[in-house]
């Protein structure tokens, strides 16, 4: 760091006091001691957020990638900037996470108490009783209160019924990725927001509402209110990774090769986290032509997994039931993964039974067998009884989480960038035919066996296992 004469400094402070982006910049530089990576992105969401300190704005959605430096902006610089000009301004910060938030107003609250922040703010200081990580304020009657989704506010609420700025409500990604396509969890959402979040104003229709957030489904919170949702007008910051120009946006960050490498491995997740344009998956989530087809496997070297997906019943004359898929994945020690072998099939609880054990037998007893379990007491007795079957085999179990694509959104990655080879085999052609509709087509169970023998090979915890002392319980 640059020594600054006195006259250099009192200037520097003077404008951080002045400006949120000179804020933001100059406390990085005193915390860290290095100056602040900085891109054209991050002084238009300033920019945003001091038009929503000055009045001029009081509804705003800022729509940005992850890891663009949204929350340091947007809700630890943001609050700690605005409190240090009006000291009782009363804050609710919400996430989809309740710890996420209380940690991101522990740090508001390390960064009002820094002497960094008091040289430039003197007057805003914390009550001495104010310990809490989730709620603390400041001596002149200013409050920080974060809670998750779903969370309680009661007693609590943002801004001042007055004039000019007094605090807001801000909410930083109110949805979890992984849960955001499930239609009961995403509503969910938008309900406690219209139910309990807006009812939290001082000043109604005057408190300022800041919604930051990367997309992730076209009925999220951002896309529900920008239709109309609650009958307000907002005002929308949209930054995509790609520029509409063509260019990366935080090219530092990501170079337009990398994000052009990003789009293709998974166009879906792209198309919303980082350009900020959700839509309807419409197939091509895997590109399977990008398949590599090879006449023989490796013959060592390489860890297997047999994942299976269970059909949910037996199949009836004239219906086009689901299957029961057991898909063979490896992945060697170079990070290279390999589809050896779709054993696919339709019949009775018995004929699937068999159809697991001779598997198993064919297999070998090197090769893992993973099984999913269905929630309830009927899926945990079934796993059980399958496991038995299955005595001297490596026997895994776990429910599945998250919704389809979300599932196969791993494996499609590593379909789409080229590393992944595919034994040359007779059930090549149906594979490779429903993964290409996936997941709109009329079956998807080889994908979905698929996911899961892949993320058993790539999870860094272990997968869950039906423990010895719950057979003999059984």
């Amino acid at each position: 760091m640059l020594a600054l004469t006195p006259k250099e400094r009192a200037a520097a402070v003077y404008a951080a006091g002045a400006d949120l982006y000179t804020f933001a910049r100059w406390m990085f530089l005193q915390r860290k001691g290095f100056a602040w990576q900085r891109a054209r992105h991050h002084a238009i969401v300033c920019d945003a957020l001091m038009r929503v300190f000055s009045g001029e704005c009081t509804r705003l959605i800022i729509n940005i990638p992850p890891r663009y430096s949204k929350t340091e902006l947007a809700v630890v610089n943001f609050m700690a900037w605005a409190l240090g000009q009006v000291p009782d301004a009363e804050f609710i910060h919400t996430s989809y996470s309740g710890k996420l938030a209380t940690g991101n107003a522990w740090q508001t609250r390390e960064l009002v108490q820094s002497s960094a922040y008091r040289e430039i703010f003197p007057e805003t200081v914390l009550r001495q009783d104010s310990a809490a990580k989730d709620e603390w304020r400041t001596t002149a009657g200013g409050c920080v209160y974060a809670v998750g989704d779903g969370g309680t506010i009661t007693g609590y609420g943002a801004g001042k019924h007055r004039e000019g700025f007094g605090g807001a409500i801000i909410i930083d990604d109110p949805h979890k990725a992984d849960e955001a396509r499930s239609d009961t969890v995403r509503n969910g959402v938008i309900e406690w927001f219209q139910n309990t979040l807006e009812s939290r104003q001082n000043y109604p229709g005057k408190t300022p509402i800041i919604l930051i957030m990367q997309r992730l489904h076209e009925r999220d919170l951002a896309g529900w209110l920008l239709d109309g949702g609650n009958g307000e007008t907002w005002e929308h910051v949209c930054l995509p990774a790609i520029t509409a120009e063509g260019n990366a946006l935080w090219p530092e960050k990501h170079d337009l090769a990398m994000l052009q490498r990003m789009q293709t491995a998974a166009p879906y997740t792209f198309a919303g986290q980082y350009q900020q344009a959700p839509s309807a998956p419409e197939g091509n989530i895997i590109k399977p032509d990008r398949l590599e087809v090879v006449d023989a496997l490796p013959a060592e070297g390489i860890r297997w997994v047999r994942a299976w997906d269970l059909a949910s019943s037996a199949p009836k004359a004239g219906s086009d039931p689901d299957w029961t898929v057991g898909k063979k994945w490896g992945k060697d020690a170079a990070g290279r993964f390999y589809i050896a072998d779709v054993v696919r099939m339709r019949g009775t609880p018995d004929e699937v039974e068999a159809c697991i054990v001779n598997t198993a037998a064919r297999d070998g007893k090197a090769v893992r067998i993973s099984i999913p379990q269905d929630p309830g007491q009927a899926g945990k007795s079934q796993v059980l009884y399958l496991t038995k079957k299955l005595a001297g085999y490596r026997v895994t179990s776990s429910p599945e989480t998250g919704d389809k694509v979300t599932r196969a959104e791993p494996m499609a990655a590593q379909i789409n960038v080229g590393n992944v080879s595919m034994l040359k085999a007779p059930w090549n052609d149906a594979l490779v035919a429903e993964m290409r509709v996936f997941p709109n087509g009329a079956h998807d169970d080889q994908v979905d066996a698929g996911s899961r023998a892949f993320n058993q090979l790539t999870a860094k915890a272990g997968p869950l296992s039906i423990s010895d002392e719950l057979l003999r319980r059984a």
